[in-house]
């Protein structure tokens, strides 16, 4: 599916003079339809996945408790 700039901007939640300029560098593909530029919403998926799988792995990590050292203990 191909999507215009601005569709991708929204889709990224990305401010459209950033995806423009990701476009310039060549960090993101589009291709020149003869009016517009337009961008394969495909390339994205990876990358979304990772962007989730990272969440995932930060929730988890915080959730973990923090176990009790044994110095801490007094024994007095």
């Amino acid at each position: 599916m191909y999507m215009t700039v601005e569709e991708t901007a929204d889709f990224l939640s990305m401010p459209l003079v950033q995806v423009k300029r990701y476009i310039a560098e060549k960090k993101i593909r589009a291709v020149f339809d003869g009016e517009q530029y337009v961008v394969n919403s495909a390339q994205f998926e990876t990358h979304l996945e990772q962007v989730e799988e990272l969440k995932r792995q930060i929730d988890e990590w915080r959730n973990t408790p923090i176990p009790e050292d044994i110095d801490v203990k007094d024994e007095d």
